[in-house]
This record gives structure tokens, sequence and C-alpha cells, in this order.
């Protein structure tokens, strides 16, 4: 007879007969449950503290983002000088600023638009391998040959002049690479054998494009215009014949308010998702009786005193005038950046309660067009003071990584110590087996020797029956 159960020090528990009558392998399995409960108590110890430290590594990791975030504000590259160029009708005239621009407002019209020039052909498909030259550059042109593979052979050779377009399956058409005015003389074809005959009537030449600024009248071989308006790149996009004028605005240098409104936008939404999490994990409580590994890692911050005064720091800073700046200018509520202001019935938003940061975008762009190198001198110093706040905690040398280092010490003599116990347990098991083991082979040789009395003393029973009934 053989029992068979699990260990979890080693393998299964294998007990041999069991002369004695009992489950010697439950009985050996009870025992080293006893013995293996503080290994358990020890393994759900590392567990829960793998999991504060992973918790803890990334709101290091997220804190440090924000901290870079915040530098951000006050780069000296989001305040360089740009200038702003708009067009009054952007489906006529687009303008853009290339370099300097001269600033003020300009009236342009558009009298006509630069065009290729253009020849058309009647193609006819040639029955023998052919050569035609289009302004000298030779086509070769196989037997046989369709007007879309003569276009395609035209577009790909980076020497030609033209442009070929397949219009039907008789027709192809050729413009000029370039635009502007060509005179007369364009676009030169020579087709011997008759693949391409030019349809009359329907030639093109190049224009230039023409139009005026502010009354003075200039003309371009391109729809891109550069030297119109000082520093400005316009593109031609239609006549303004019909609606008048386009006005170009050129603004003087300046910092771009919307570049760093979208940059302060960045770090808000940075920083209320950065505390989100903290005041999630702040805020959720341990299982009472955890099951499973998810279970003993949840709750490892609940009420957290290092993320506690980081968290409070960070929402401080928000208010906490810097040093220097004058009272208008001091802090980010200062350019329209808080927490929200209570409503009518004096009681707070949910987001204000949590500290989530709100942006008034119009306060935002007011101050950085009126005062540029405020906003910028007050956003690096509430930077540093920002990341001074936070370093403290999340920072090199900081209360975080200080705790990590010594969750990843403990962790290491917990596992190691583990291993050590398991070891002594599996030495330990297997002196139970060895013992119930002999305790078993001393009953059935106890068992063995009783039954060979036993059968001595039956026959000696009978052969005294045997000698009493013959006498």
């Amino acid at each position: 007879m053989t029992a068979s159960i699990g260990s979890g020090a080693g393998a299964p528990l294998n007990i041999t007969g069991l002369e004695s009558g009992l489950n010697t392998g439950e009985i050996i399995s009870a025992l080293l449950a006893v013995e293996r409960a503080p290994i358990t108590r020890l393994s759900n110890q590392e567990t829960t503290l793998e999991g504060q430290r992973e918790q803890l590594q990334s709101f290091q990791s997220s804190l440090g983002k924000l901290t870079f975030a915040a530098q951000e504000l006050g780069s000296p590259t989001l305040f360089n000088d740009t200038q702003t160029v708009s067009s009054s009708d952007t489906s006529k005239v687009t303008a853009t600023s290339s370099s300097g621009a001269a600033i003020g407002g300009y009236e342009l019209e558009v009298t006509q638009l630069a065009n290729s020039a253009q020849r058309t052909f009647t193609f006819k498909s040639p029955a023998s391998a052919e050569t035609l030259t289009i302004d000298g550059q030779e086509i070769s042109v196989a037997a046989g040959a369709s007007i879309q593979s003569l276009a395609n052979t035209i577009n790909s050779d980076s020497k030609a002049t033209v442009y070929a377009a397949a219009v039907n399956g008789e027709t192809l058409v050729l413009s000029t690479r370039a635009t502007g005015a060509t005179g007369a003389s364009f676009i030169q074809v020579s087709a011997p054998g008759g693949t391409l005959v030019e349809q009359a009537g329907l030639a093109k030449e190049g224009r230039d494009a023409e139009y005026s600024v502010d009354g003075i009248t200039a003309s371009s071989t391109t729809n891109t215009v550069t030297n119109a308006v000082p520093g400005v790149t316009l593109n031609l996009l239609a006549l303004t014949s019909a609606t008048g004028p386009v006005t170009i605005d050129v603004q003087p240098p300046t910092p771009s308010a919307s570049a760093i409104t979208s940059q302060v936008q960045s770090f808000v939404s940075l920083y209320n998702s950065t505390i989100g999490a903290i005041e999630k994990q702040l805020s959720t409580k341990p299982p009472t009786s955890p099951q499973s590994v998810s279970e003993l890692k949840t709750g490892t911050l609940f009420g957290d005193f290092d993320l506690t005064n980081v968290l409070n720091g960070m929402r401080e800073s928000i208010y906490e005038p810097v040093a220097g700046q004058p009272a208008e200018m001091s802090s980010l509520a200062s350019i329209g950046v808080s927490t929200g202001a209570p409503s009518g019935t004096a009681t707070y938003s949910q987001s204000s309660v949590e500290g989530q940061l709100q942006i008034n975008t119009a306060q935002l762009e007011a101050a950085v067009k009126a005062n540029p190198a405020g906003v910028q001198q007050m956003l690096q110093g509430w930077a540093k003071s920002f990341e001074a706040a936070v370093n403290t905690v999340a920072g090199p040398g900081g209360a975080l990584e200080l705790r990590v280092n010594g969750d990843n010490t403990q962790t290491s003599q917990m596992a190691s110590r583990i291993t050590t116990m398991n070891e002594l347990l599996a030495v330990r098991q297997k002196s139970l087996e060895e013992q119930y083991e002999a305790m078993e082979k001393a009953i059935a040789k106890s068992k063995a020797e009783g039954e060979y009395l036993s059968q001595q003393l039956a026959q000696l029973n009978s052969s005294s029956s045997s000698s009493s009934s013959s006498g």
C-alpha cells in the first residue's frame, strides 16, 4: 500500500507499507504545514514589499518627468521672438515668415497666376520602335507601347524638361516643368514616325504671375513669391479681382503666446495625472485578508507620509510667491494657472478639492503679450522652487530613492531567508519520512514475528493432540 500527498518543500510524500493503519502521509503533511507557516508569512511580506517598491519607483519616475516639464516652462527657447504673419483671405493668398519680416499691413492684388507652357498631341502606338525628341532630349518608345507607358517614361526621366499627362487613350498633354513666361518657342517635339501629332489651336505659352503690393506692380515666374514683402513668403492661389485686395499683416517680433500656452497645458495635464495617481494610492486601503499576489501588492502606500508631503508641497507651490517677483507676477496663479475658483454657492468643484489644475487661457495669453519677460522670469524662478520641493522626496538621494534601496535590501534578505528555510524544511520532511518508514518496518517485523510464533504454537498444539489420540 502506498500513500502520496503534495509537499510545498519538495517532492510528493511517499510512505509505503502502512502496516500501522495510520495515514502517515497526511500526518507528515500536517506537521510540515505548521512548520511551513513562517515561510508563507515571510513570502507574503516579501510580495507586499515588492509591491511598495514598484509603486515608489513608478512615482519617482513620474515626478522626475514632472520636474523636467516644469523646467521647460522657463526655457529660453520657448520665449524666443517669433513673428506672426497672416492673410485676410487664405483661399487666395497664404503668407508665412521666412526671416525677420518688416512689420505692417500690406495690400496685395493678384491679377495673373504663373502657369507652365503646354502642347497637346494625338498619340498613335508605333508599329516598330521609335525615338522621340522633346526639347533636344531623346525618348525611346517601344513597338506597341501604350500612351500611359510613354507618359511614365517621360515623367521618370530626370533630364526631361516636361511632364506628360495621358488624358485618354489618344491624347497626351506635355507641360513644362517650370512655370513662367516662355515666349512663342516652347516644347519642341520631333516624332518622325508619327507617334505624336500636335493638335492645332491648343498650345499655351507659359506666363508669369502678376501682382501688386500697395500699388507697386511686379511679376514672378512662380506662384511662390519671396521678394514682394521683405521676409515674407507669399503663395498665390487665386486672382483677387472679384473680391478686392488681400491684406497681409506682419506683427512685431514677440514670444508666441500660443506656443507658451501649449507648453503650460502639457505641464498641467502631466501634473493632474501625477497627483491623481498619487491620491489613488494614498486612499487605497490594503485588503483585510489578501489571497493573491495582486491583493498583497494593493494598498502598500495607503496614507504614505512621504507621498503626502510631496503632494502638499506641489499644491502649495502653485500659490507660493516667487522671491524677487512683483506681486502681480509672482506665481502660477498670477498667469491663470490655479485649482479653480469656488462656485456661487461658495463650494469648490471636485477637481478643485483634489488639487487638479485649471488654466484661464485668456489670462495666460494676456500676461504673455503684456509682459513676456516677466512671465519668463516668474516661470524660471517657480520651476526652481518646484523642483527643489519635489526633489527632496523624489530626486536623486531623496526619500523615495532611499526607501527603494531599503526595500531592495530587505527583499533580497527575505529571499535568502526563504531559501534557507525551505532547505531546512526539506531536510525535516526527509527526516519525518525516514522515521515513519522505520516505524512501519518495525511494525511489519513485529507482525511477522507474531505470525511466526502463532504458527509454531499451532503446530505444537496439533502435535500434542495427535500424541494423545494414539496413546
